[in-house]
């Protein structure tokens, strides 16, 4: 006779290396381990009605923030829509000199950056969502509107690293949330949020709606760089997001091991540069998994002044490696979990000189 304990033990380590997402909805929790589960979350998500909030502190009002002197108010409109997403337009592994083979397009969820006003798309739907620029003094004003009627469920934009009241954080919090916490389909919410001095760095944004688990996982989130006030931008600048597209999730048979929604060289981003310029790349974890960041033929310093050229980056951690660069050639960048790089979690980098 089996021991009982050996199916929690199965789900526990199942949960640990990310065949499965854990996501608690509307009161019930749902293990997506499988293309059904997942839309069984997605049926609980849309029946999450508007909380109405009803305790003291949520009737706190708060101002909403204006730019400091010196500072300006940085808009952007941006909507969530559904987007076909190719996980290998090229259907090769460059590095590995392979053909990538099976299906590779699936569902995906993107924040687009759209032009003033919602006129029209200013570029196309893409994972990550646009990277949002500010320096210190400034508000980042953005415009979002959800435009994922199709799933009938709400989402937001939550930000880590810039400061914002109660009503910016862009959390569904049940019976307490707040008024940018749940921004149903159709609808449109302005968050405002500041650059102030412990901004400065880069940072993600991602849904912290209803279903914020499995719509992370389906492509909700970007990138924020805050900049001192004056300063100049480095030459090459790319925010990388590492993380796992998984079968319940993409309802493809296979992990693919991605950067930015993609996966394998020749699809994952390349990176261009030239001697003499100034580097900044900054890498953000992006599922359950601890990451690392590795660049061959380079190494940088991190923040305690240490050089190195393999840090960790764990969930929704960012680390950035800032460089002059001075070592032309095509050079592999990757996770260094090997399992992740093989997997591919890699790209190329190509130094002129």
């Amino acid at each position: 006779m089996s021991d009982p304990r050996d199916s929690t033990r199965r789900s526990f380590f199942g949960l640990s290396a990310g065949a499965a997402l854990l996501c608690t909805i509307g009161g019930e929790q749902v293990r997506v381990d499988d293309p059904r589960a997942a839309r069984k979350a997605d049926a609980l998500a849309a029946q999450v009605k508007r909380p109405p909030g009803a305790v003291p502190q949520d009737d706190l009002a708060f101002p909403t923030p204006s730019p400091q002197p010196g500072g300006t108010a940085r808009e952007y409109w941006i909507r969530a829509r559904p987007v076909t997403w190719d996980v290998a337009p090229t259907r090769r592994d460059d590095w590995h000199d392979r053909p990538i083979t099976g299906p590779r397009k699936f569902k995906a969820l993107a924040y687009q950056l759209m032009q003033p006003g919602f006129a029209g798309p200013a570029r196309g739907a893409q994972i990550p969502g646009p990277t949002l620029f500010a320096e210190v003094g400034d508000t980042l004003v953005v415009h979002f509107r959800n435009e994922l009627l199709s799933l009938r469920q709400a989402v937001t934009m939550h930000p880590h690293g810039v400061k914002y009241t109660p009503d910016y954080d862009g959390v569904y919090l049940g019976s307490h949330t707040r008024v940018g916490g749940f921004v149903a389909p159709g609808e449109e919410f302005t968050y405002t949020w500041e650059a102030t001095p412990d901004s400065v760095g880069a940072w993600p944004y991602h849904d912290h709606g209803p279903n914020h688990t499995l719509n992370m996982a389906r492509g909700l989130f970007g990138g924020i760089v805050v900049r001192p006030r004056g300063a100049r931008a480095p030459d090459v600048e790319h925010v990388l997001f590492l993380h796992q597209l998984l079968p319940p999730v993409t309802g493809i048979g296979r992990t693919f091991q991605a950067v930015n929604g993609r996966t394998a060289p020749g699809n994952t981003p390349t990176i261009t540069a030239r001697t003499g310029q100034d580097v900044a790349l900054h890498v953000i974890g992006m599922d359950n998994n601890f990451h690392d960041f590795h660049i061959h033929g380079h190494r940088w310093k991190d923040p305690s002044g240490a050089f190195v050229d393999t840090p960790t980056v764990g969930p929704n951690e960012t680390i950035t490696a800032r460089f002059v660069e001075d070592n032309p050639g095509r050079w592999l960048y990757h996770c260094h979990v090997f399992s992740h790089q093989d997997g591919g979690m890699a790209g190329w980098y190509l130094v002129s000189p």
